[in-house]
């Protein structure tokens, strides 16, 4: 027993360690301790708004309103998690080549391009929060009724941007408890504050749906300070200095050579899960629509640990792809997948088995607990797959090979993914029922695709 609770602290602490050489079942394990809970505290953020927002009185409107600012939020995020990519790519090439100081140049730049891509899409969300809920597919009374929720939330892009980017360097370095901790610290703050500014709390008055957003600003905004002291001040392998934030072109040309792909890859993706939550609004109106949110929030927040577990392959292969070790990388890529399969068939089952209680802890209207039901079942029926497929993916983006999984979401979301969700839901009228059943199957053949394409290897000869 001593020796497991050793190795846990050891995952736990930010104590320096060369994945390289150490076991492969540790290397991977240590990294994915963290990782996952980690991730586990980024889905907590939508599980508290969701929790909060579905009490309160115009409830409907409310969870529709934060189901939809996420869905176009997730734009935002893809341009995060692609330039986190680059990051973790570059920073774990770096750092398996023994060269922590042009780990820490090339963070810089990564901080730097995104920082200016993400404040000027920021802007327009604020200026055009109301008519991007009506687009949604939002009814104006329910738009007029969210829009403050909306601003403030595209308005705290740049605050998100950060979040996941440092994230991505610190787990390229293999330094994955702080981005753990960082993660912990902002949703503790978030919990705190949201009964308070939602609901209200001696001289603050209540706020509705726009103290949800403040609320989950400002927890984010704390987290991002930690990452910064850790960064900039902290004694860690990666620290940056001031003047590495000065334009080098050649370091900003390969990170914008692996993040476009990255961003693309990511955009598509979302893209399609818009259009996804568009039809189900469309179809099923708000009910559904609110069903379909509250089911997409269950599921990512045990899909998002899975997501942790297998970043942990990203930061092996790249770390010894820069070691050399090819052999090493690919037996890395397929332990993380036999964890991340365990994982994903106890969260199938736990959904198959209290799906239905899970969703009665956000609501208590009885239809749209049926719809967030029946879409819990239905997608849960992929899960096994989503976890072989994320590990493919996170390899293929840690090799620095972003073009791979970028076509193959093409393919997967935009070729077969939405005119299936389209011709079930339209053409034969199954309305939403339709679009859960094309989460599953898109999800499955893109998973068959990418595990083909790593098998072939072409990933081993990416340089970065």
């Amino acid at each position: 027993m001593t020796k497991y609770i050793d190795f846990i602290k050891k995952a736990f602490s930010s104590e320096s360690v060369d994945y390289t050489k150490i076991s492969i079942r540790s290397a991977v394990l240590l990294l994915a301790i963290p990782m996952m809970l980690e991730m586990a505290m980024e889905s907590v953020f939508a599980l508290v708004d969701l929790y909060f927002v579905g009490h309160l009185k115009e409830s409907g409107f409310a969870i529709q309103t934060v189901g939809l600012t996420e869905s176009v939020l997730s734009i935002m995020y893809s341009i995060a998690i692609g330039m986190s990519m680059a990051a973790t790519a570059l920073v774990a090439r770096r750092i398996g080549e023994k060269n922590p100081e042009k780990a820490s140049q090339s963070a810089a730049q990564v901080i730097l391009v995104s920082f200016v891509i993400t404040f000027i899409l920021s802007l327009v969300g604020v200026i055009y929060a109301e008519e991007i809920l009506i687009l949604m597919g939002s009814k104006p009374e329910a738009a007029a009724y969210g829009k403050d929720f909306t601003r403030i939330m595209m308005g705290s892009s740049v605050v998100i941007m950060l979040l996941f980017l440092i994230n991505g360097i610190f787990r390229g370095a293999g330094n994955a408890a702080i981005a753990m901790k960082s993660l912990w610290i902002a949703n503790i703050a978030n919990i705190i504050l949201c009964p308070v500014l939602i609901k209200g709390f001696g001289p603050i008055h209540a706020m509705g749906l726009t103290g949800a957003a403040l609320a989950t600003t400002i927890g984010r905004s704390i987290g991002v300070i930690y990452q910064l002291y850790h960064l900039l001040v902290a004694d860690t392998e990666i620290r940056i200095k001031l003047n590495y934030f000065k334009p080098d072109f050649k370091l900003i040309k390969s990170t914008v050579k692996i993040a476009t792909p990255g961003i693309f890859q990511f955009v598509i993706a979302s893209c399609s899960w818009i259009f996804l939550a568009k039809l189900v609004a469309t179809t099923g109106e708000e009910n559904a629509s609110a069903g379909y949110q509250t089911a997409l929030r269950l599921m990512m927040f045990f899909m998002l640990p899975a997501w942790g577990l297998s970043n942990a392959a990203s930061t092996l292969v790249g770390q010894n792809m820069g070691a050399n070790e090819m052999l090493r990388a690919e037996q890395s890529v397929m332990k993380t997948v036999k964890y991340n399969v365990i994982f994903m068939v106890i969260v199938s089952l736990l959904f198959f088995l209290l799906g239905d209680f899970l969703v009665g802890f956000f609501t208590k209207e009885i239809e749209i607990k049926n719809y967030a039901t029946n879409a819990l079942h239905i997608m849960s029926v992929g899960f096994i797959f989503y976890g072989i497929g994320m590990v493919m993916i996170n390899a293929f983006n840690g090799a620095g090979d972003t073009w791979t999984p970028t076509w193959i979401n093409f393919f997967g979301f935009w070729m077969f993914q939405i005119p299936l969700a389209y011709f079930l839901s339209e053409h034969l009228g199954m309305g939403p029922k339709g679009v859960f059943i094309s989460i599953p199957t898109a999800e499955t053949l893109i998973t068959i695709v990418a595990f083909i394409l790593f098998k072939k290897g072409k990933w081993k000869t990416v340089k970065v």
